[in-house]
């Protein structure tokens, strides 16, 4: 059976990375998103939930961030990458205990989750850290690939959150400037598109 914590966690100690959707041209164009809706909404505080090797948030700008990650490895990396910077933190993912950020991203790693009960866990927390806005990045049931990867499980977490979840509504899509399709390779390409949450309450 698959398991993603130790996929990661083998991936990031064998001196990978978190992918291309974290480099080039696809960091370029989620950052720019981000960093301007971040502006837009006076946005203070993010939490990330999958925050990889800190080469997204190295674009990402922000008053406070807090990262989490499954990956013992790539924490430890990013404690030592971003060591200089007294308002980024990084702590493993079982260390949440439901602190409330103004936003919560999760950005290319839904359709990681393998696993059912990882997948629902790692939502139920991504949800209970907002107290106002959350940014997921990610496929939605729709890949259309005839060799999708191990590690790759594409969720409709859309109809998930609409049974779910209450007081978030979907209030923004963003289609996907580079969105992948037969005639893009996939360092350029990506098979995720932004959806943009807020709390009703």
């Amino acid at each position: 059976m698959f398991n993603s914590k130790e996929y990661w966690e083998n991936r990031y100690k064998n001196g990978g990375n978190s992918g291309s959707g974290s480099y080039g041209i696809l960091s370029e164009y989620k950052a720019n998103i981000i960093n301007n809706f971040i502006i837009k909404n006076n946005i203070k505080s993010v939490v990330e939930f999958g925050c990889g090797d800190g080469n997204q948030l190295e674009k990402i700008k922000c008053d406070k961030y807090t990262g989490y990650d499954v990956s013992e490895t790539i924490v430890d990396i990013c404690k030592k990458k971003f060591e200089d910077d007294k308002n980024k933190s990084f702590y493993l993912y079982n260390n949440y205990y439901n602190e409330k950020y103004d936003l919560s991203l999760s950005l290319d790693v839904i359709y990681h989750l393998i696993e059912d009960d990882i997948f629902e866990d790692y939502m139920f927390k991504l949800f209970n850290s907002s107290n106002e806005f959350i940014i997921i990045y990610s496929s939605d049931g729709d890949i259309i690939l005839d060799n999708i990867s191990s590690h790759i499980f594409d969720r409709n977490f859309t109809k998930w959150i609409e049974k779910n979840i209450k007081n978030f509504n979907l209030i923004e899509k963003i289609n996907n400037k580079y969105k992948y399709n037969d005639m893009r390779d996939n360092l350029n390409s990506s098979i995720s598109n932004f959806f943009i949450y807020k709390n009703t309450k």
